[in-house]
């Protein structure tokens, strides 16, 4: 059955991949975004697609349009840009969510937050599970970020519980791929970016906490099952449970990259986790949801699509 889809935060990595997925299933979708982060390139192969339509909009105003189903990606989600300008990242985060909850109950549209693993913070759980409540700082630089997205969480469940909104809600631990913004700040990239220059990597602190890496198609299969999954609203983890360590990262790119750069270590950022691995046991089971891109191969295509990338900057 042919949808009229929202996708807020559109033109942003994660949301140019959605958009071009819904548009060549055939449904008609309207990419949102202020382009703040997301970037015209993410989607001008879709421009001239007749199921395709662009609106400049900011979330933190309200929305009025007539659809059957809205993907809430909008939020700059790298530490350098949702730190740039605070106030208006849990801006995002909340009004956003309130903007959209507001839509979704007015027309009856299905309504998806993308969350993310930082509603977990710096974890005692490993790996986390969806019901761990988490261990997050709500005073420091990471907080309009990850406080943010966990009032959006409570939101959606209160407007579930209150008004019968039908909401789902996952939450995204690190991905990566091709459309990563290169100055982003977000490892892969970051590291990528050097490897290519020919500068060092920089590590922050040893090297030793871990992260896992979704290859960005597996999680927006993730994302698509979860919308179109009836009786099933979630949270739920979407992720890659395999775990690296950051210095293990740096070395696959420096290798993969054929790199001459060596790596540097930089004092650790406040509240950065040190562990961060995903229990995908609920997304198994309700979504048979697995990824199946493994690091080195996602990696290459992430590179391939850097090198030219770079060469624009």
């Amino acid at each position: 059955m042919i949808k009229r889809i929202l996708v807020t935060g559109g033109a942003g990595f994660l949301g140019s991949f959605l958009c071009e997925r819904l548009v060549n299933e055939g449904h008609d979708v309207i990419c949102l975004d202020n382009f703040f982060t997301g970037r015209k390139k993410n989607i001008e192969h879709l421009l001239t697609r007749s199921n395709f339509e662009l609106v400049r909009h900011d979330i933190t105003f309200p929305v009025y349009m007539e659809v059957d189903q809205i993907y809430n990606l909008a939020c700059p989600a790298s530490p350098v840009h949702y730190q740039y300008n605070a106030v208006k990242t849990i801006k995002t985060n909340v009004l956003g969510a309130i903007h959209v909850l507001g839509l979704a109950k007015r027309v009856s549209a299905r309504v998806l937050q993308a969350s993310t693993s930082e509603v977990y913070g710096d974890p005692f759980m490993h790996p986390q599970r969806e019901e761990y409540w988490g261990n997050v700082n709500c005073i420091g630089t990471r907080s309009c970020y990850d406080e943010g997205k966990r009032v959006a969480e409570t939101l959606f469940f209160d407007y579930h519980r209150q008004n019968k909104v039908d909401i789902r809600v996952m939450r995204i631990f690190n991905t990566y791929g091709p459309r990563m913004h290169p100055n982003d700040g977000r490892v892969v990239s970051n590291f990528v970016v050097q490897a290519l220059k020919g500068e060092d990597l920089t590590i922050y602190g040893d090297g030793s906490q871990t992260r896992s890496f979704c290859y960005v198609d597996d999680l927006i299969e993730g994302m698509v099952r979860l919308m179109n999954k009836e009786d099933f609203i979630g949270p739920v983890n979407i992720g890659n449970p395999d775990e690296f360590t950051i210095k293990e990262l740096a070395e696959k790119v420096i290798a993969l990259t054929g790199s001459k750069s060596g790596i540097i270590r930089k004092e650790t950022p406040s509240d950065d986790p040190r562990k961060r691995k995903p229990d995908i046991s609920l997304a198994m089971e309700k979504l048979s949801w697995t990824p199946r891109v493994m690091l080195e191969e996602g990696l290459v295509k992430t590179i391939e699509y850097f090198k030219n990338d770079i060469r624009q900057l």
